[in-house]
């Protein structure tokens, strides 16, 4: 979905999301801008306030936590946590940097207990805690990794971390993102949202600025993804219909994995994805074609001249550059999948959104609140010791517990 601001786009996303939530069908919505979670939050019908968990940046209320370094595939979670750091840094980031974080987060999940990124800043400058923690290392690799890293001297450490620790200062100061990404265990499963939840993450630019905006929303895509492809344990007919919606999408998409493979894919487990942007430059030239090829269903609003040119191959003879140059607010072109096939190209102009409900915000939000697991005895953290180990007696820790977004608990 490509449309400048102004053009309509925020309008038919929010219709998205909103008919999702009365059907019933698990959402995903990643917001950069704060505006389009707020119209959704305050337009949610009553029926769906115990399904939804919202990350908001701007809150003083304490998010959920969803964790990159907790639960799933290891060898899969770390190339995804990987990739994301790669790619949003990627104009400081080299191979070496990259080989210390895959290094890091592999002997951090080779411990008992919850990992963080909390935690990688201790492992690398911390030299008791590095001891206890590789201490129990069995794989050969991780091992002559940490005998080249205890080797060299403090200055050469320092230079090889520095980038890295740099970048994970800069987003574990801000108090939002330390509870979000690095609060302990997750607290919300995705796998239950898919299957009729609703995650609303409203990470305003703003707010947060734009490379921890960044980081952030590519976190949230990552774990979705890996629930998506998660689905392949379900049989096919009872995987229920699911939805990610990306705004600025070209910010989120930095995964290991092809566009054209990720919208092949999931399709196959019965999730759409929504990708929406402003324009064709704002998409490298990859992306731009993977999207433009892999994308089944396209909605055009008023596009530059440029823009309208490369985008007509989609729609002539029926509309034409001319035709996608000149739509008004509010319309837009569309070449659309129906029962399997494209249909012909069309024009439409978006319904507005319903009037806010008074109060519902507020409802909503005091409802995912009561969702939120508190803090109470139990629960491992990591701590440093070797697998096996015995665990610390008279220890409160952050209890394990998913949120409830699962559409079968229901008041």
């Amino acid at each position: 979905m490509l449309g400048a601001t102004g053009s309509g786009k925020s309008t038919l996303l929010g219709t998205i999301v909103l008919a999702d939530a009365e059907a019933g069908r698990g959402t995903v919505l990643i917001d950069p801008k704060g505006d389009l979670v707020t119209d959704v939050l305050s337009r949610l019908p009553r029926s769906a306030a115990d399904r939804v968990v919202l990350f908001d940046a701007d809150s003083k209320v304490r998010p959920p936590c969803l964790n990159p370094l907790d639960g799933g595939e290891t060898d899969l979670m770390v190339d995804n946590l990987v990739s994301v750091f790669r790619r949003v840094y990627s104009a400081f980031w080299g191979p070496r940097t990259d080989d210390v974080m895959r290094a890091a987060c592999l002997t951090l999940r080779s411990q008992e207990g919850v990992a963080t990124l909390a935690d990688l800043p201790k492992l690398l400058a911390d030299e008791a805690f590095r001891s206890r923690v590789t201490a129990g290392i069995t794989d050969p690799v991780l091992r002559g990794f940490w005998s080249w890293y205890e080797e060299l001297t403090d200055s050469a450490r320092s230079q090889v971390i520095s980038p890295l620790m740099n970048k994970l200062r800069a987003f574990l100061l801000r108090p939002f993102v330390r509870a979000a990404i690095a609060g302990g265990h997750s607290t919300v499963d995705l796998d239950q949202v898919l299957d009729g939840g609703i995650c609303l993450v409203r990470i305003p630019k703003g707010s947060l600025g734009e490379e921890t905006t960044r980081l952030v929303g590519s976190l949230v895509v990552a774990r979705t993804w890996q629930a998506i492809t998660g689905r392949a344990r379900i049989p096919q007919r009872r995987r229920r219909d699911a939805s990610l919606v990306i705004d600025e999408c070209h910010n989120f998409l930095n995964l290991p994995y092809p566009i054209e493979d990720m919208l092949a894919e999931a399709r196959g487990f019965r999730t759409s994805m929504t990708l929406a942007h402003q324009h064709l430059g704002q998409l490298p030239r990859e992306l731009r074609e993977g999207i433009s090829t892999n994308a089944r269903s396209k909605i055009f609003f008023n596009a530059s001249p440029e823009d309208a040119r490369e985008l007509a191959r989609h729609t002539a003879p029926r509309l034409s550059d001319h035709d996608l140059a000149h739509l008004g607010a509010y319309h837009a072109a569309a070449r659309l999948v129906l029962n399997g096939e494209e249909a012909q190209p069309f024009t439409l102009r978006t319904l507005p959104l319903p009037p806010p409900v008074p109060g519902r915000a507020r409802a909503i939000r005091a409802a995912a609140r009561r969702a939120t697991p508190v803090t109470r005895l139990g629960t491992t953290r990591l701590s440093g010791r070797s697998p096996g180990s015995a665990a610390p007696a008279n220890r409160t820790e952050r209890v394990t517990g998913a949120h409830s977004a699962d559409p079968r608990r229901r008041s």
